[in-house]
C-alpha cells in the first residue's frame, strides 16, 4: 500500500500535467482558430460553423446546447452566419414548427478551406520536429483521443 506522502506527490504530479496539457491544448487551438481564410468571422461564429459541419443539420437549441451559448447570443451568431450565405435553415419534416440549421453550399466550402488550412498548419508543425518527436505525438494520439471520449462522457 503506497504512503501517503507518495499518494500526495502523485496528485501533486498529476494536477501539474493536466494543467499544462489544458495549457498546450488551449494555445493549440487559439494557434488553429487564427486562420486565413474566415476573416469575416468572429470565434464563435467560426464554432458555430463548425458544429454544424460535423453534426449536420441541428435545431437551434440543440445547437446552443453543444456551444454552451445562450439563446440570444446564438441569434446574433446565426444571423450574422444567415446574411452571410455560411447557413440555412430547413423546417422539420416531422414539425413545421421546428427548425434546423444546415450549411449552404458557401458554408461547406468555407468549412473545408478552414480545415484544410489547419490540417496544413499541423502538417507544417509535424514536420518542424525531429524524427522522434513526430514518433512521440503520434504515438499520444491514441491516448488523447481516449481523453476526449472521457470528458465528453463526463459533460454528457
Amino acid at each position: 500500500m503506497p504512503s501517503r506522502t507518495v499518494q500526495v506527490k502523485s496528485s501533486r504530479i498529476q494536477a501539474e500535467a493536466a494543467e499544462r496539457l489544458r495549457k498546450v491544448v488551449g494555445r493549440l487551438g487559439r494557434s488553429l482558430r487564427l486562420t486565413h481564410v474566415d476573416g469575416n468571422l468572429s470565434p464563435s461564429q467560426r464554432e458555430v460553423l463548425s458544429t454544424i459541419a460535423r453534426q449536420g443539420p441541428l435545431r437551434l437549441s440543440e445547437l446552443a446546447t453543444t456551444e454552451g451559448l445562450n439563446p440570444t447570443m446564438l441569434s446574433r451568431i446565426v444571423t450574422h452566419l444567415e446574411d452571410a450565405k455560411l447557413v440555412t435553415r430547413i423546417a422539420d419534416a416531422a414539425d413545421a414548427r421546428v427548425v434546423h440549421l444546415a450549411l449552404t453550399e458557401a458554408g461547406s466550402a468555407l468549412f473545408e478551406e478552414m480545415r484544410n488550412e489547419r490540417t496544413d498548419a499541423l502538417s507544417f508543425a509535424l514536420g518542424e520536429l525531429t524524427a522522434d518527436e513526430r514518433r512521440v505525438v503520434i504515438e499520444a494520439l491514441p491516448v488523447l483521443e481516449s481523453l476526449v471520449e472521457t470528458l465528453r462522457s463526463r459533460n454528457q
